[in-house]
């Protein structure tokens, strides 16, 4: 099989809708960022006009390498002409060069949803698609409950579906909008739909509400659709979205299909996944497939004597094809070498012997007992890893800290709050003492920090603190939960790195983290000299 397969996320408009989710500006252009680097055909940024976030990220898109950025919106309203419709305008504003137009091709839900005639809903159609088309955009039609609409009318779901296309649609996709579908019935559908329009010119859109949207995107595309529509993770709606996690390593490494995901990008899958979940600020699906930390792993007996002998027999696929690794749950064999693995990334040079090594995986074990989570967080395992096997200069040493909180009324009788922090620090032997107000505790310890410490090293002016999370760890014990803090920081140059921090007191917790942040700032601008 050498057929090439489109991927299309919607991760920011459709895993925006799922229950808990709430992306802000820094996630959404770190998470496209993320999936044009991977390989990713298309990504949709969201819905013009729908909402401030979405408007603010197709103010400030991201440059994307090589993903077609798409915006998404729905076909003209009843009454107006295509060119006067402002929702069709707000998606044109935009300048991108992908729109996703979603549109009713069930007859119960054209009458009873949008109260129109079944011809006028056609025309809708037809003249939404022709003006993108006149635009010179790449349009694709989101034909919203297809199957749904095929069971209960064939022929009207068909002429909906035919309209577009012959609009100029780019990509005709079927939508299993209520995620009710099973795969044969995907299958059967899709086969009768290509003797009407080219798969090369039809995607699929699954929800999973019977946990079958994997499966039936896999049903659509051996059906002979070319554009698969997903979430990372699945995340979305109600139950999600198909889970392009899963689809694309079974599309790549169990189908052949081709896909915009190089071999060694699919080893970036697992951190891909892990990256939504910590910008979620939730933990990883430890069974997920492929990509949990679970997903390789085997427990005691017979089955890791076996494994040791033939991991092909008990594993699937070469975990490594997707970027995880075999875990032996009643070994440190395998926490030793995917130690090396990591430390082979930060490019620290250190052989399978070296007797430092068992130290530092005591030491990361240790850590993860405590609630440290390395796996996003690269910037605080490669300092941990090398105070254990080398030397990190001691930048500065924190002396103490205070940070007081203040809520009263102002001369004006508004209520606010005011954050101050004193920190002493001891930089290359010499006491400094600063004091700083902030937009609430962390806001000024940071700020505290920066004034000590830009005497000396006048770099850490171009960093600049880009996100914040707060995790409770032990949400049994209430308001003295020990809290996981991760902070994201960027530098002038565009680079960005993730630190955090772990204690019971979350201005602690968030020293930690900053702490990290700075020192790993300062020993990379050294190393570059």
């Amino acid at each position: 099989m050498t057929d090439r397969v489109y991927l299309y996320d919607s991760t920011l408009r459709d895993g925006a809708q799922a229950m808990g989710v709430d992306f802000n500006l820094a996630d959404r252009q770190a998470i496209a960022e993320a999936l044009d680097a991977f390989g990713i055909d298309y990504i949709e940024g969201g819905w013009p006009g729908a909402n401030p976030v979405d408007d603010a990220f197709f103010a400030a898109t991201p440059k994307l390498k090589k993903a077609k950025l798409s915006a998404f919106g729905m076909t003209r309203r009843a009454g107006r002409s295509a060119a006067n419709d402002p929702g069709l305008a707000a998606l044109l504003d935009t300048g991108v060069s992908s729109i996703c137009l979603v549109g009713k091709s069930w007859d119960f839900q054209v009458k009873k949803a949008l109260e129109v005639s079944l011809d006028e809903n056609l025309k809708m159609i037809r003249d939404s698609l022709k003006l993108l088309k006149d635009k010179k955009i790449e349009a694709v039609f989101d034909a919203e409950h297809f199957f749904d609409g095929y069971k209960a009318n064939p022929d009207y779901a068909l002429s909906c579906v035919k309209a577009a296309y012959e609009a100029g649609a780019r990509w005709i996709v079927l939508c299993d909008t209520n995620g009710g579908s099973l795969p044969h019935e995907i299958g059967d559908i899709v086969r009768r739909v290509t003797t009407e329009i080219p798969g090369s010119h039809l995607g699929i859109h699954c929800h999973n509400d019977t946990e079958n949207a994997v499966a039936n995107s896999l049903a659509a595309v051996q059906a002979g659709v070319r554009q698969v529509q997903g979430t990372i993770n699945g995340v979305g709606e109600r139950c999600g979205n198909a889970n392009l996690i899963s689809l694309i390593p079974t599309l790549m490494l169990k189908l052949g299909y081709k896909t915009g995901v190089t071999p060694e990008k699919l080893t970036k899958l697992t951190h891909l996944s892990r990256m939504l979940d910590e910008r979620l600020n939730r933990a990883s699906n430890s069974h997920a497939p492929y990509v949990g930390r679970a997903a390789f792993a085997h427990k005691g007996g017979l089955h890791v004597s076996a494994v040791a002998k033939e991991k092909s027999a008990y594993e699937h696929i070469d975990p490594a094809l997707v970027g995880n690794s075999t875990t032996i749950l009643v070994s440190d064999k395998a926490g030793r070498s995917n130690l090396l693995a990591q430390l082979k990334k930060l490019g620290v040079d250190v052989r399978d012997g070296d007797e430092r090594l068992p130290a530092l995986l005591k030491k990361v074990k240790e850590r993860e007992q405590d609630g440290y989570a390395y796996e996003g967080a690269d910037a605080s395992f490669a300092l941990l890893a090398r105070r254990e096997l080398d030397t990190v200069p001691d930048y500065f040493e924190l002396l103490n800290f205070r940070v007081l909180d203040e809520r009263r009324y102002n001369a004006r009788g508004k209520l606010v709050t005011m954050s101050e922090a004193t920190v002493k620090l001891d930089i290359g032997g010499k006491m400094v003492l600063t004091v700083a107000e902030g937009n609430g505790p962390v806001n000024a310890l940071d700020s505290a920090m920066r004034k000590a410490l830009g005497r000396v090293y006048k770099r850490i002016k171009d960093i600049k603190l880009v996100d914040y999370k707060v995790r409770i760890l032990t949400p049994q014990e209430a308001t003295k939960a020990i809290t996981r803090v991760t902070i994201e920081t960027e530098d002038k140059d565009g680079e960005r790195w993730t630190t955090l921090g772990v204690s019971p007191n979350v201005i602690d917790a968030s020293y930690n983290a900053l702490h990290d942040s700075i020192t790993y700032k300062l020993m990379k601008d050294e190393a570059k000299g």
